[in-house]
């Protein structure tokens, strides 16, 4: 034999020996001794039997906690003891009766087959407690998985559980929008393996197939890697790839419990991806549905509203062109009103259009500064004024009159947007009540109407998009006032709410922080500049 040979032999020799458990045969060595000893102490109150029955022990607990091999060394060194020390002649290995030779051999076949069903019953403990924890580990990772939602959160989780339990790296393979198989999760400690050509390429063989190949199967066993298809409901979604370069060789009973575990995480991936899968797709359909439901609601809105103003400016300016010699100051006055009027309609509709795309787009942003409530309403009274027509607006004011932090231009539309509702909504001849209240922290401004009101269930849904009560459908609208006024009004750290008036119509209640009230009552204005605030 070469040198070399001698080496390697050499060298599998001190493995084998290294990898020999010594402790279980020094323990088994040091039980007999003491109890030799203890039984020698006793020689005198025992009988041969009986002495030959104690040396079973020592080879029953050598079975439990050392195995077969050094429950078989200590019954022979059981045996040899026995001989020795209480078999005559005395302090010798010979026999005076040769009938202790069968006693011997009855001996020695019942400590192996003792210490053979030791042995197996423990390997069944040890399966036992393996397959209990593989169930654990199932039923957590089954738990974990329902309540996922994110699918790179769900394939962490599974890659830190199987890690965890298994002790090998882990690493999913998911295909990309071209249906290309791609790394999708892999350990930084080990990111070498499983994305090099080889890895790959079985991964895709996987894929492709839905069949499991690697280390431990039928198909490349001669690959330090594990490759499970990630199959449910007839579809392959990925694969699992599991490095068991330092597991069990291929046959035995763990790597088979591993490929079995491995199989039934797969399936529960799977289907767990599907899940997520499905529930993307479903949320999609539901966007892309209710994405074509606004559109459709928008279109149609904007056009039934664009086109009654348009016809109203279309005929009465041609009114004014063709019927000039027939027409009275007064007739022409009129028809100019009802073109201002169709004007102002359509540009309230553009505005808050326009307004809408800026809370949807997030491009809205406020100026905020110390608004005069007073001035505010103001405002808004002169804006509404030309289509109030025989409503009484009725303001009612606090001393002092409150300022408030904000977006003056954007919270005026708000007070504009309700205060049209409510004389949109309201008979002739009704009282619209404006109120403005204050405390240490919040201003609350109301506007209460005697209209036709809204049912409890439609309390929250005026605020929404497009939505529009089923007793005001006979009346020309978007939908879109109160949304935009619930997003500048949540805008500024406020709330807006519907409730129902005592008698008849509907509160609409906008609450807004104070913030600490400026000393003076313009703050903007400068100091030399500044008048005495006299409210009517």
């Amino acid at each position: 034999m070469s040198s070399t040979g001698k080496m390697l032999e050499n060298e599998k020799t001190i493995r084998s020996v290294q990898s020999l458990d010594w402790k279980p045969y020094a323990w088994g060595t040091l039980a007999i001794a003491v109890l030799t000893l203890l039984l020698h102490s006793l020689e005198v109150y025992l009988d041969t039997v009986n002495i030959a029955l104690i040396y079973l022990f020592p080879v029953l607990f050598a079975a439990v906690f050392g195995g077969l091999g050094p429950s078989i060394y200590a019954a022979s060194l059981g045996v040899m003891a026995f001989d020795f020390f209480f078999v005559p002649p005395f302090l010798s290995f010979s026999v005076a009766d040769l009938r202790y030779l069968i006693s011997f051999a009855v001996y020695l076949a019942v400590a192996v087959s003792t210490a053979s069903l030791a042995a197996r019953l423990k390997q069944q403990l040890h399966v036992s407690k393996q397959r209990e924890a593989t169930t654990a580990t199932l039923y957590a990772l089954s738990r974990q998985m329902s309540a996922i939602t994110d699918l790179h959160a769900l394939l962490e989780n599974v890659s830190h559980q199987v890690s965890g339990t298994i002790h090998a790296q882990v690493i999913f393979y998911l295909p990309d929008e071209a249906d290309e198989l791609k790394v999708t999760t892999a350990p930084s400690s080990q990111a070498g393996w499983g994305s090099g050509e080889s890895e790959m390429g079985i991964a895709k063989w996987v894929y492709r197939h839905g069949e499991i190949a690697g280390r431990g199967s039928n198909t490349l066993r001669e690959s330090p890697g594990l490759y499970v298809p990630l199959r449910a409901e007839g579809r392959v979604y990925g694969v699992l790839a599991v490095n068991l370069e330092v597991q069990p060789e291929p046959g035995g009973g763990e790597a088979q419990d591993t490929l079995r575990l491995l199989e039934a995480i797969g399936g529960l991936a799977a289907s767990a991806i599907a899940r997520v899968k499905l529930g993307e797709e479903a949320r999609l359909a539901h966007l892309t549905a209710e994405s074509e439901r606004i559109r459709t609601a928008l279109l149609d809105s904007v056009s039934h509203e664009l086109r009654t103003p348009l016809a109203t400016i279309i005929g009465s300016a041609t009114g004014l062109i063709e019927g000039e010699p027939l027409f009275s100051s007064e007739d022409r006055l009129e028809l100019a009103s009802t073109i201002r009027d169709g004007a102002l309609r359509m540009n309230r509709l553009v505005t808050n259009l326009l307004g809408m795309v800026k809370l949807e787009s997030g491009m809205l942003t406020l100026h905020k500064k110390w608004c005069d409530v007073e001035d505010m309403i103001g405002v808004v009274l002169s804006q509404v004024k030309d289509f109030q027509q025989h409503r009484e607006l009725r303001v009612r004011l606090p001393e002092p009159v409150p300022f408030l932090p904000g977006d003056e231009v954007l919270l005026e539309q708000v007070l504009v947007n309700v205060v049209s509702n409510a004389i949109k909504y309201s008979p002739d001849y009704s009282d619209i009540v404006i109120e403005v209240k204050q405390d240490t922290q919040h201003v609350t401004m109301t506007v209460a109407d005697s209209g036709l009101g809204v049912t409890a269930s439609e309390r929250e849904r005026i605020f929404d998009k497009f939505y529009r009560a089923e007793s005001t459908r006979h009346v020309p609208g978007t939908g879109l006032g109160l949304a935009i006024c619930k997003g500048i009004v949540e805008a500024h750290g406020g709330t807006i709410t519907a409730e129902p008036n005592q008698e008849r119509g509907t509160i609409i209640t906008i609450t807004l922080p104070a913030g600490e009230q400026p000393q003076v009552p313009y703050p903007w204005i400068p100091e030399g500049e500044r008048e005495p605030h006299d409210n009517p």
